[in-house]
């Protein structure tokens, strides 16, 4: 997780912010929510600002829609209060537990390939194409290579069943790039974390802008996407650590209390909201199944604020062979998605295939949950379809709309 430290500030910066703000802020939210997800939810699940609501933040808000970056900093300060209150009222649990378990399983599985792609694209294997969209990667590049002796060492590691195999092939390939001089040694040790100074509450001062339609626009984006972004992560790494329970995520309801808190948190210091992140899904894989993992995470956020020269040494190539292997593990909640009964196998293909095709998980889920009532009712099950459904379906529609009349970055 640690590569947020340097590319949050980087898109934030693009909007304008002060990039050693954002770091610290990126640090402190993420601690955090490390430290609510552990003693809150007691779960293996790691928080920090998520990869796309950044995006969305510089290049669909501030440079796409003309609105400075404070004004947007607004928008997120207010989509976390309403996420909090969704929270203290258990309306995003009653609508995590509504969701039938086949697409649960699928939100998994596309997750998976989602980290997996990130992880391919990172490492160079998986390079972008003018003519068909993407091709492999150039093999007479060095760092591929360091990607692939990532990948072979990780894996011969899991069939033999080593304990910690991705920890170790992690470090390995840290090493490798380290002698061959693929990675770049840090040029110092210590450094002391940036000043908050030019981003903290600079949400807090624009509340009169929200008088604007175009501003409440962003703030439904921001907390409809952070609703499901996060709802499906907690989901496909509950499944995969095995703590679902008749279909159901025990202690959600803190899980989410957590989230919404660091996102409140985080929107107040200067950055954009957290989220459950997939990558925990490492920890997960190497036996994490308690608190005591987003704890561990959260100290070493904090020790990253005053080792931060040493992260630099964990580059894409070396967190990419890690991304894959998980990808691999996730993805095997396929095999128990119902897919002989088509009413449920298109909506479940469409999840799983949308998140990497359209790199974003909040698209993957609303492409099954436009289909899955549809579906359903013209295979003559509508009564197993709630009302709950029903109305993501509306939901979503809304939400693509809106999407669909942003400018596009």
């Amino acid at each position: 997780m640690a590569y947020i430290l340097f590319v949050n500030p980087t898109i934030l910066g693009a909007s304008g912010m002060n990039k050693g703000a954002v770091f610290t802020a990126t640090a402190l939210s993420a601690i955090i929510g490390c430290l609510l997800m552990a003693f809150l939810a007691n779960y293996p699940i790691a928080i920090a600002p998520g990869l796309g609501d950044n995006a969305f933040f510089t290049y669909s808000v501030v440079l796409g829609m003309g609105i400075s970056w404070e004004k947007a900093m607004t928008g997120v300060v207010v989509a976390a209060i309403l996420f909090t209150i969704l929270s203290f009222l258990k309306i995003r649990e009653i609508v995590i537990d509504a969701i039938p378990r086949d697409l649960k399983l699928a939100m998994a599985a596309g997750i998976g390939i989602f980290i997996a792609f990130v992880g391919l694209q990172g490492g160079g294997l998986v390079v972008a194409n003018k003519s068909s969209l993407v091709a492999i990667g150039a093999l007479n590049v060095p760092t591929t290579w360091l990607t692939i002796f990532g990948i072979l060492v990780i894996g011969m590691l899991m069939a033999r069943k080593i304990p910690g195999a991705i920890f170790i092939g992690l470090v390995s390939t840290t090493v490798v790039g380290l002698i061959t001089g693929l990675i770049k040694a840090p040029s110092k040790i210590i450094s002391l974390a940036p000043s908050l100074g030019p981003t903290f509450g600079a949400g807090l001062k624009h509340f009169p802008s929200l008088v604007d339609p175009q501003m409440w626009a962003v703030v439904l984006i921001f907390l409809l996407v952070a609703f499901f972004d996060t709802a499906g992560t907690l989901i496909g790494l509950a499944q995969q650590a095995g703590i679902m329970k008749d279909n159901k995520m025990p202690r959600i309801g803190r899980a989410l209390m957590a989230d919404s808190l660091s996102m409140l948190a985080g929107s107040v210091m200067g950055t954009t909201p957290t989220s459950a992140y997939v990558e925990s899904s490492a920890g997960i894989a190497v036996g994490g199944r308690t608190g005591l993992t987003a704890l561990t995470t959260g100290l070493l956020f904090v020790l990253s604020m005053l080792f931060s020269p040493l992260l630099t040494v964990v580059t894409s190539q070396v967190t990419a062979p890690a991304l894959i292997i998980v990808g691999v593990l996730m993805v095997s909640a396929l095999r128990d998605i119902q897919w002989q009964r088509f009413e449920i196998a298109l909506p479940a293909f469409l999840v799983v295939i949308g998140m990497p095709l359209t790199y974003n998980i909040s698209y993957g889920i609303a492409f099954g949950f436009l289909t899955y009532p549809i579906m359903m009712t013209v295979a003559g099950k509508r009564k197993e379809v709630n009302g709950i459904m029903w109305a993501l379906l509306f939901i979503f529609v809304i939400l693509l709309y809106v999407l669909n009349l942003m400018p596009k970055s």
